[in-house]
């Protein structure tokens, strides 16, 4: 890491923490020694940054904050075709962020580049989604951010149709449809289930991931 992203991090990490900070942990944060993080408050200071404490005490920001990030016309437009996409694709919750946050983005930007919001000409249209997926999709992010185990009823391609069990594990939009990762209990295998074919989705236990069940092992699976 770049000694400029360093002290970028530990204004960063200051700024959001309420109590005071140690050297220590901030060197286990960043990956480097104590006597490192020293001498970047001791700089941090003398240019200004208003940190209080010392050593073996702890360091803490007092009112003190960073201008807004600046970006560049691409990055604008990468912004809200992304949001575009999101309202289009996943949940009304997820929607109502996408346009909140472009509205901070804009609260931030120089009166010369607010004009850019506006600009972008790529649209992102669902034609397809049916409303109960997009019910579904909140039931399950929720699941995956909590760790809990799904119940569900599922319909195969060919029509057989079962209650599974399974510990979710990521979600994927394929330009057509969402698809579930997960490991399945019934299988005792990785699965992925498409979204319009569960119904019935109730979200249960707190699960402890495995060795050979996460994401990364699905992942590895299917490369």
């Amino acid at each position: 890491m770049r000694r400029a992203d360093r002290l970028f991090q530990i204004v960063q990490h200051l700024r959001l923490r309420r109590t005071r900070t140690t050297a220590r942990e901030l060197a286990r944060k960043l990956a480097v020694s104590e006597r490192t993080i020293y001498r970047d408050i001791q700089d941090l200071g003398r240019s200004g940054v208003p940190i209080e404490g010392e050593a073996g005490v702890g360091y803490i920001l007092r009112g003190f904050d960073v201008p807004p990030l600046m970006f560049t016309r691409e990055e604008i437009e990468a912004l809200v075709v992304g949001a575009r996409m999101v309202e289009a694709w996943t949940t009304e919750k997820l929607s109502d962020a996408a346009r909140q946050a472009l509205q901070k983005i804009e609260a931030a930007l120089p009166e010369r580049l607010k004009a850019e919001l506006n600009k972008p000409q790529i649209y992102a249209v669902d034609l397809r989604t049916k409303p109960g997926v997009r019910a579904s999709l909140d039931t399950i992010r929720q699941a995956i951010a909590e760790t809990r185990r799904l119940e569900f009823d599922y319909q195969r391609e060919d029509g057989e149709a079962s209650r599974r069990g399974a510990q979710p594990l990521g979600l994927y939009f394929w330009g057509n449809v969402w698809t579930l990762a997960a490991w399945c209990e019934l299988r005792r295998d990785f699965r992925s289930f498409r979204l319009d074919r569960m119904s019935a989705i109730a979200a249960g236990a707190v699960f402890e991931r495995q060795q050979g069940r996460t994401l990364e092992d699905f992942l590895a699976r299917v490369r």
